[in-house]
């Protein structure tokens, strides 16, 4: 089944325009929303796989009235609370004060945004155990992009990849497999590799179809082509 957020190639939604001026946020209110998710993620609450999934988790109607910014926003807002970190009460307009609550502390200053920004959030990890598949080697994507662990569940195959012929151009090494890391069940590392679907693979008029798209898939998306 295709989920709203899974939008790659589809129709109707126009060219991607990079913004001529260069302008890192259009509204000041967006470099808050950024600030706020970098700062809540530092509680420790939450991974990313997490997060990206809480964004898929907005009610459909939601997800394609909300801005990108708004999207973050009411994903956070919703992982406060089911982590406990904030009561909807918190949330609510009030004609009191409210009882202070003790700061954090892994409070992210502002003195540390730069190297948290610059360190990111590494998924490599030093495991031990073969690759199933080698550069050059001919893979198929799952016919289904969905997540075999938990129905509905995370998942970073894109649906118009799904049953998709191509090759690998290179192994990654081991990595955080999304589809577990999002739903509590360990980080399960798994062989990550960088695959060349033709364009003709994957739409049936491509545009320009000798050009390629490489995704970096986890190694329990593919199958061997016989």
């Amino acid at each position: 089944m295709t989920r709203v957020h899974d939008m790659g190639g589809r129709f109707g939604y126009g060219a991607v325009r990079p913004d001529p001026d260069g302008t890192t946020f259009e509204e000041s209110w967006h470099a808050r929303a950024l600030a706020l998710t970098l700062a809540a993620g530092t509680l420790g609450r939450w991974n990313i796989d997490v997060s990206r999934h809480a964004r898929e988790r907005l009610h459909p109607r939601e997800y394609t009235r909300f801005s990108y910014f708004e999207k973050w926003l009411a994903a956070l807002t919703n992982l406060l609370v089911e982590t406990g970190v904030l009561e909807i009460s918190d949330l609510l307009p009030c004609a009191g004060d409210q009882t202070a609550r003790a700061p954090s502390s892994h409070a992210l200053k502002a003195e540390d945004v730069n190297a948290l920004l610059g360190r990111g959030s590494p998924t490599t990890r030093d495991c031990q155990g073969l690759a199933r598949f080698s550069v050059g080697d001919p893979v198929r994507a799952h016919r289904l992009a969905e997540n075999r662990l938990v129905p509905g569940g995370h998942t970073r195959l894109p649906a118009y990849a799904a049953g998709a012929r191509g090759r690998v151009l290179r192994h990654h090494g081991f990595h955080v497999f999304p589809d577990s890391n999002a739903h509590g069940l360990g980080e399960a590392p798994q062989p990550l590799y960088a695959v060349a679907f033709p364009a003709a693979e994957l739409w049936v008029n491509p545009e320009h179809p000798h050009d390629e798209v490489v995704l970096d898939l986890w190694e329990s998306y593919l199958e061997p082509m016989q």
